[in-house]
């Protein structure tokens, strides 16, 4: 299997996982993301499920270190 195929399908199975988690009704960061799913790109992952038609909304937060980051969720 090339490098090309194994990013591909570590990409999917890494967007599943996250809409899983995001239809569980829980929210998402980019440090939760790295920690649940080994996931560095979670708005990669967001942009290609927004772009099989789920809706997911974001919002800036800002950590208890001053950061902000996105904050991902379903939408209603």
């Amino acid at each position: 299997m090339t490098q090309s195929n194994l990013n591909f399908e570590q990409s999917n199975d890494q967007a599943s996982k996250i809409l899983d988690y995001l239809k569980s009704g829980r929210r998402i960061t980019p440090i939760e993301a790295l920690n649940l799913f080994g996931c560095f790109r979670l708005g990669g992952r967001i942009y290609d499920l927004k772009q099989r038609g789920h809706k997911i909304e974001s919002t800036m937060i800002k950590l208890a270190s001053g950061k902000r980051v996105a904050e991902y969720r379903l939408s209603q």
